[in-house]
């Protein structure tokens, strides 16, 4: 069989897998409107593998080969078994090989220290995937208890696309969204064969419709967040690159001195430090 044939062979594959899938097998929202062709449509394909629709159809129709990560992309997608999987690996002459599973990534143990001893400003650590690996107290009080969350799911992006809190947390919330997307793209670029990065953009399309566009259109700070306790603060966000890891970044906001909001940190703190030992204060008087 001729390069050719086999890719013709490939598009026609994807167009019969992808006839044989429902909106609600993949987890899309079923609109009820009569469709005109059976199982899932091109671009509700490509949205899902986040590559676009004019790329996703000139695969269909034969005329350009797939990279190995966007097939690992299609083949979750469009939920190949491993026989399939192999199968479509095969008509692109690409190496069945599965993706290798990452370990896990931890803290390092410096950067920890840090945290531990930034009591007056809110931090985080993020890993690959902009996966949340710790934060300090601030950083709680501040956004969200990370602590109570799964660790399989202290995902950054993830809790700004499906935790309601976070839209009502920051005053632009869309432009906090789409600068998510953006880095999470870069992530994807520089790991485009990372499995758990795929399910998460996989996860997202699914469930947020933003996050869908947003990513298709691949849209390449300070924020403002409105907090319960300390109202309105308008904070610098700043990123540290770990020197024992590129992978883990030190986020952290600050605020400029003598301003309203810095005033409103050293409230949150407060509160922060009153919430976390709420017997404190009776300890220290006797």
């Amino acid at each position: 069989m001729t390069r050719d044939a086999h890719l013709n062979e490939l598009g026609e594959f994807l167009k019969a897998r992808r006839a044989e899938l429902s909106p609600r097998t993949v987890g899309l929202p079923d609109s009820g409107t009569p469709r005109r062709v059976p199982g899932l449509r091109r671009e509700e394909v490509a949205q899902l593998a986040a590559i676009s629709t004019d790329y996703y159809t000139r695969l269909e129709q034969g005329r350009i080969k797939a990279s190995a990560p966007v097939l690992a992309s299609l083949a979750r997608v469009l939920h190949l078994d491993d026989d399939q999987h192999d199968y479509l690996f095969g008509l692109a002459g690409k190496s069945p090989t599965r993706p290798r599973q990452r370990t896990r990534q931890k803290v390092q143990p410096q950067l920890q220290r840090l945290l531990d001893d930034l009591t007056a400003t809110p931090a985080l650590v993020m890993g690959r995937r902009m996966d949340i690996l710790a934060s300090n107290t601030l950083a709680a009080a501040l956004v969200t208890n990370f602590g109570q969350i799964p660790e399989k799911q202290r995902n950054y992006v993830r809790l700004v696309f499906t935790d309601p809190a976070m839209r009502t947390l920051y005053a632009d919330w869309e432009t906090v969204a789409r600068t998510c997307v953006a880095q999470l793209r870069m992530e994807a670029a520089k790991y485009p064969d990372d499995p758990r990065l795929t399910a998460l953009v996989g996860e997202l399309s699914v469930q947020d419709p933003h996050f869908r566009q947003w990513w298709a259109a691949h849209h390449v700070a300070t924020k403002v967040l409105h907090h319960s306790v300390a109202d309105d603060l308008t904070l610098d966000w700043d990123t540290l690159t770990a020197t024992t890891d590129p992978d883990q970044q030190l986020v952290i906001w600050t605020a400029e001195p003598g301003t309203p909001t810095h005033d409103g940190l050293r409230i949150l703190a407060s509160w922060a430090t009153a919430t976390a030992h709420p017997n404190a204060a009776s300890n220290s008087t006797h």
